[in-house]
């Protein structure tokens, strides 16, 4: 294994959010959200670095109706705070795989929208 896939965790598939919800579900948290159904799909990342990726992007939708709107504060917001270089994707349909920094990955649902943060280069 080089030093760079050691590095960066390796790659990390995800698939789009399914229309009803299936037994893979890792984690389900509607307690950290009022009113927002959480499933966390996939994680390489602190749990409480987790809930507030969860936070922001409940601000994120709250305050903004464009889904490249909501990926970018959530992206500036993880720049601001733990450094460069983070990358948000948000959507209901998108299929991705990527390579992310050990411990900076994370997929979850927020209600129908699926978002996918990550940190790599």
């Amino acid at each position: 294994m080089s030093a760079d896939s050691k590095r960066n965790g390796g790659g990390s598939a995800v698939a789009p959010p399914p229309l009803m919800s299936s037994s893979d579900d890792r984690k389900s948290s509607s307690g950290s959200s009022p009113g927002k159904k959480v499933i966390i799909k996939s994680a390489d990342m602190k749990e409480d670095v987790q809930k507030e990726a969860i936070e922001i992007a409940v601000a994120a939708f709250e305050k903004n109706n464009v889904e490249k709107d909501v990926a970018e504060h959530i992206k500036k917001m993880f720049d601001q705070k733990y450094g460069p270089t983070w990358h948000c994707i948000v959507g209901k349909n998108f299929g991705s795989y990527v390579t992310h920094e050990t411990n900076h990955f994370v997929y979850f649902y927020l209600d129908s929208k699926a978002v996918l943060l990550f940190k790599s280069g």
